[in-house]
């Protein structure tokens, strides 16, 4: 790792399935000193165990060994260092995989292993200890799948502090790498609490890797380059302050305003964002223009941690099936339902012959006619849709019938049935199981050159008082005459998921505006406006460092994840639906307003 006043972290992967081309782009072009790569979301854990239990040599992230191995010697060369979750539920392989990679290339590196995020086998402690599900209550499944705590940044350092080029990890939580970095390099302390959430921030930016210099972001017409979109770097001083940019001459578009939508990007409480290292506030962090494509973040706030690791579970809840067909004419909507229930019908009658149970779950969206989205407010006529039909069942065999059944319906049925692609085939039903569990029960260790050394985590405190963090001073709104107009005209928002609860952010596009959108986007109002989606509870978080508000809608993505049957289970699209709600503007403030992209397609 270079030595200098400031370090250079570069985001290369975000899931598993990112473009591997972001790796080269930033050790070729990024002059970076670290590359941090995220590649497991909350259920890919199961889908790496079932893998690793047909082949002991594999579960996890491949992609990882085959971005890296082109790229060995110049990462030897340019002394970048690698920081990877890829291990998933098997570091050891991945580490192995990776070793004959530079075997193969020439090139000697010293390659970690952090260990002790598997619980598993501890599944008859967790079990005697009577834990619930963190969101719901519910007792802890009798037979799980994995079993992971999100481990923190210690170990990590660890194993940089004992020479490590490249350091593999299970379960880790996605910023805990880039803060790693940062802890290794400026030797900050565990307690320095304030630098722990600033560089948490800086790994909680970079772990979406291209959601932060464009990608998704509100006013999509304005960013340029999709097809060669630049990657992240956090160019990160040592007071935890950074800036953002991208390598020169790539695509896309870092401002203030996409900085912010990736920061409140599926974070619950902004002023008591919950890690392993510390507990964060960025309710009153600042995103400053530095320059063309470049942003400064500064203002993130810390505490001491809880002695808890969260730990998150997955279970087989049976099978789904879910497929599409297409409907052309006057009267498509209606068509698209009669064929859909007609083929849950006959199915049900079959199964039932067969002996077996009716459907667990049964799902019917008509993508086209705007009703699984916006609910009684669609606009409910279309002359053509997309059929989308799902259903879960205990028993595969049942889903099996199904998916013979859902053809015959393309000469059986309405006129201008088209679309079909074969049988659908069935799939498991993870569900997510989330709980704490004490740090001092996960034993984590780090491997490096055949030696394993435990790593000893100091104590946490006490779960303390939840902080209040910054909130708005009185608003001022602009008197006189108003005009009713879509709240994208004065707001950008993002939205994503945690299980069944959305998150959904919502931020002034300048200043003046965030007491309006406190104002009338209540959470309330926010509630009725998914009262065809959420369930549960809506709570509504202030975050006026980035004039923002963060709504956190429980119950709302039906089981979210494998468990639902929705065609967004993941919530990206509620953003796009609250930005569509009426908001009352002065007229004062009307030549401040974003109108929105009509005629950008035409242009």
């Amino acid at each position: 790792m270079q030595s200098s006043q400031y370090l250079r972290i570069g985001g290369a992967c975000a899931f598993w399935g990112d473009s591997n081309k972001g790796v080269e782009q930033l050790v070729r072009r990024g002059n970076c000193d670290v590359l941090v790569f995220d590649y497991l979301a909350e259920l890919t854990l199961s889908i790496m165990a079932g893998a690793r239990a047909k082949n002991p040599e594999l579960g996890y992230a491949s992609d990882f060994v085959s971005a890296v191995a082109p790229l060995l010697k110049d990462i030897k060369a340019r002394k970048t260092t690698l920081l990877s979750n890829a291990g998933g539920m098997n570091p050891q392989a991945c580490a192995r995989a990776l070793r004959k990679a530079c075997e193969a290339a020439g090139v000697t590196l010293r390659i970690a292993v952090v260990e002790g995020d598997d619980l598993l086998a501890q599944q008859a402690a967790v079990q005697g200890a009577d834990v619930t599900e963190l969101f719901s209550g519910a007792p802890l499944p009798d037979v799980l799948t994995s079993m992971n705590a999100y481990l923190g940044a210690l170990p990590v350092v660890d194993a940089l502090r004992r020479g490590a080029d490249v350091v593999i990890t299970g379960r880790s939580v996605d910023s805990s790498l880039a803060l790693a970095a940062l802890v290794h390099h400026f030797n900050w302390s565990f307690t320095d609490y304030d630098r722990l959430a600033a560089a948490s921030l800086v790994g909680h930016i970079l772990e979406c890797t291209t959601q932060t210099t464009g990608g998704l972001f509100t006013d999509w017409w304005k960013v340029p380059g999709w097809d060669n979109m630049g990657y992240p770097i956090a160019e990160c001083d040592a007071d935890g302050s950074f800036v953002l940019s991208k390598p020169e001459g790539t695509g896309g578009l870092i401002t203030p305003l996409v900085v912010a939508e990736q920061m409140l990007y599926e974070v619950t409480d902004p002023s008591n964002y919950l890690l392993p290292d510390v507990i964060c506030d960025f309710s009153a962090v600042t995103i400053a223009t530095a320059g063309d494509n470049k942003v400064r973040v500064s203002g993130a706030r810390g505490r001491a941690p809880t002695p808890q690791y969260k730990v998150s579970a997955t279970w087989l809840d049976g099978w789904r099936l879910s497929t599409t067909l297409t409907f052309v004419g006057t009267d498509a909507i209606a068509m698209g339902k009669r064929a859909a229930q007609a083929i849950f019908e006959r199915s049900r009658r079959l199964i039932a012959e067969a002996g077996l149970a009716d459907f667990t779950e049964t799902h019917i969206e008509v993508l086209g006619s705007e009703v699984p989205s916006f609910g009684e407010q669609a606009k409910q006529a279309a002359r053509e849709v997309v059929v989308r039909l799902s259903a879960r069942h205990r028993d595969q065999s049942a889903l099996r019938i199904l998916a013979v059944e859902i053809s015959p319906m393309g000469i059986m049925g309405a006129p201008g049935t088209t679309g079909f692609s074969g049988r659908p085939k069935v799939s498991p039903v993870y569900r997510l199981f989330s709980f704490m569990w004490d740090k001092q029960r996960v034993p984590v260790t780090v491997e490096i050159d055949g030696e394993r050394e435990a790593v000893t985590l100091a104590q946490s405190a006490p779960p303390g008082a939840t902080a209040a963090g910054q909130r708005y001073d009185a608003p001022v709104i602009a008197a006189g005459s108003r005009r009713t107009m879509p709240l994208s005209a004065i707001a950008v928002a993002r939205s994503g998921d945690k299980g069944d609860t959305a998150h959904l952010a919502v931020i002034a596009r300048k200043p003046q505006f965030a007491p309006l959108i406190g104002e009338q986007l209540t959470a309330q109002a926010v509630a009725l406006w998914f009262a065809h989606l959420a369930r549960g509870t809506v709570t509504r978080y202030e975050v006026p460092g980035v004039n923002a508000y963060n709504f956190v809608l429980e119950q709302s993505l039906g089981g979210g994840g494998a468990a639902s049957l929705r065609n967004d289970p993941l919530g990206k699209t509620l953003s796009q639906v609250v930005l569509c709600h009426p908001v009352s503007v002065p007229a004062a403030w009307l030549a401040d307003t974003d109108a929105g992209y009509e005629g950008v397609v035409a242009q």
